[in-house]
Formats: C-alpha cells, sequence, structure tokens
C-alpha cells in the first residue's frame, strides 16, 4: 500500500474540493458491527458508502446518494491506480538493486526484465549522488526522471543514491554530464542542499549495469581524495588519480619515503602550497603565476628556488614538476586510506 502520508492528502483534497466526509478505514478492526466479510466493489451501510480497496482497507464516504457514490467511485480509482503504481515501481526496485549488487544470474536478469517490462538490450549509466539533505532526496530526484520504465532511482547503501539512466543511442558525453548538471542544480534549488554526482561508464545492457555502478562507487572516493572541491567527477575522466587509487598503501609508502626522504610535506606551509596549486594551474609559466597572485616575478622565484633546496625538486623542470605532484597525490592518497581504516 502507498504511504499513510500520501493516502491522508489525497484524502484532505477529496473533502476540500468536493465538501463530503471521505475517510480510510481498516476493516478489521474500525468497521461497523454489521459490515460484511466480503463484498463486491462497494456498500452502503446505515447511509455510508463502503468501497474496497487493496489489502485490508475500504474507503468510505458519508451519504448514500449519487454524489457520495461518483466521490466515492472516483477516489477509490485514485488511490488504486496510485498503488498499481507503487507495487510496480516496489518490484523494478528491488530488481534493480539486486542487479547492481550482482545478485542476479544472467538467466534471471532476462526473465525478470521481460516480466517487469524493462528493455535489457539499452544503453544505460549509472550515477551515484550524494547529498547533504536528511530526506527528500530520493522524491525529488523520481519527480526529475519519472519515466519509471527507463529510469531507476534507488538506494542500496549509505554511499549514497544510485540512478541508473537509460540513454538515447545519440546521447554522448555532453548529454551524460549535462543530467549531472540537472541533477547538482535541481537539488540545489529544490533541497538547498550541495550534491556531489559521480559518473560511470555507459553500459550496452542490464548486466553491465553493475560494472557501471562499481565505476561510479570508484569515481566518488577518487574525487574525494583528489578533487573534493567537483561537484561532478566521471570515471572516464579521472586521469592518474584512478592509477594511484589502485596501488597498494605498502608501494605507496616506499615511494613516498623514496620522494621526500629526509623532508616531510608538513614541512611545506600552507602560503608554499598556495603558490604550487597556482603554478601548477598556470602550467609552468613564472610570469603569469605571480600576476594571479599579485607578487614580483623575482618573489614567485625566490619561493621556487625555496622549495627546491627543500625538497630537491625544481618545479620549473616539468619531469620534477610531474614528480613533485604525483608525490601530493599520493600523500594525499595514504592520507586518505589511513583516516578511512581509524
Amino acid at each position: 500500500m502507498i504511504s499513510p502520508h500520501i493516502l491522508q492528502n489525497i484524502i484532505d483534497t477529496y473533502k476540500s474540493i468536493t465538501q463530503k466526509e471521505i475517510a480510510i478505514i481498516d476493516r478489521d478492526f474500525e468497521a461497523p458491527p454489521n459490515f460484511p466479510q466480503e463484498f463486491d466493489d462497494y456498500k452502503a451501510i446505515d447511509g455510508d458508502i463502503y468501497f474496497k480497496l487493496s489489502g485490508e482497507f475500504v474507503l468510505v464516504v458519508r451519504g448514500d446518494d449519487d454524489d457520495a457514490f461518483r466521490v466515492g467511485k472516483l477516489a477509490a480509482f485514485h488511490i488504486e491506480s496510485l498503488a498499481t503504481t507503487h507495487e510496480e515501481r516496489l518490484s523494478r526496485d528491488t530488481f534493480i538493486r539486486n542487479l547492481l549488487l550482482d545478485n542476479l544470474l544472467s538467466v534471471d536478469i532476462n526473465d525478470r526484465s521481460k516480466k517487469l517490462h524493462i528493455e535489457n538490450a539499452a544503453r544505460r549509466v549509472v550515477y551515484l549522488v550524494e547529498t547533504e539533505a536528511d530526506s527528500g532526496t530520493v522524491e525529488i530526484l523520481r519527480g526529475i526522471f519519472p519515466d519509471i520504465e527507463k529510469d531507476f532511482v534507488t538506494v542500496v547503501d549509505e554511499a549514497g543514491i544510485i540512478l541508473v539512466k537509460e540513454l538515447a543511442e545519440t546521447d554522448g558525453p555532453d548529454e551524460i554530464e549535462q543530467v549531472a548538471h540537472a541533477i547538482v542544480d535541481t537539488l540545489s534549488a529544490e533541497a538547498m542542499s550541495r550534491a556531489r554526482v559521480a559518473i560511470g561508464s555507459v553500459v550496452p545492457d542490464l548486466k553491465n549495469v553493475s560494472a557501471s555502478f562499481k565505476e561510479a562507487r570508484i569515481a566518488q572516493e577518487v574525487g574525494k581524495i583528489f578533487e573534493a572541491e567537483k561537484q561532478i567527477v566521471n570515471f572516464e575522466k579521472l586521469g592518474i588519480g584512478r592509477l594511484i587509487y589502485q596501488l597498494p598503501l605498502s608501494l605507496c609508502h616506499v615511494f613516498l619515503n623514496e620522494m621526500l626522504q629526509d623532508f616531510t610535506l608538513d614541512d611545506i606551509d600552507e602560503e608554499m602550497f598556495f603558490t604550487i596549486t597556482k603554478f601548477f594551474e598556470n602550467d609552468l609559466n613564472v610570469s603569469e603565476t605571480a600576476r594571479e597572485l599579485f607578487i614580483h616575478r623575482n618573489t614567485l622565484i625566490y619561493r621556487l628556488d625555496k622549495l627546491q633546496k627543500l625538497t630537491r625538486m625544481d618545479l620549473r623542470k616539468f619531469t620534477d614538476a610531474i614528480t613533485f605532484n604525483i608525490t601530493l597525490m599520493v600523500d594525499r592518497y595514504v592520507t586518505y586510506r589511513e583516516r578511512s581504516t581509524m
């Protein structure tokens, strides 16, 4: 049965529009003594009309005239239609959850998708949505993607809300990221919440949806480590971050010991880190970096010389810059992994 909150909204709306007394009761406990155990679609008793609903519930309208009958019939049809849609969504939701978690065999996937009228051979991609909102996000996302035969919004664990989106044949990378932007913008406007969206790869059929989900999870984690400021992270655009994420911690420690030797990254102050970040953003261009930092070119050179004495790496040289940047990323990854295991 659909939620009591939705049912109450329906009842209140019918009361307001029709000015009729209308309610939903549990016939096992609230029905009058002469209420029959079995009856057809409706039954008039003691000046009220009772309409059968799914399960152990009955819709009752005060009055036994034609108006009361029409109001009750319409309300019962409305509620039953919503209940049918709800049951279909629950069945599809269970199927999609098992699909994402690799709990289905290929033969089961084919069989269940046919029964649920879900196209098997369709291009799909998984979006993993994290939000600061306490509640309501799932319904907002279902409002954005209302086609329950093509797009599925569900939750399998605390990692976030999952959208399995069916794509058109012409949809490419731009269209896929536009969906992510729409999610971020809508949640910002309607839920007043900052959202992060991780995107998996496009897969050709249902049996590969779980692979796209796993990739979205990796993108989510890699994004937190290396691109925390970004709200949209795509698995196919993770670059070197994905490679570092797959390294064992023991190998990372060996690399850091080799690169850092007798100093630590804690020896570098915040101002120097900001300078390094800007220098990398400007493709090692000294003049442009100095301009953006509002400092003299010689001041920037002095800072780079100071860093070179500390690290033995000259960031003005491409090879040293790449090595130092990878060192920063590996250190960030190690810190993240060690904190997450505490």
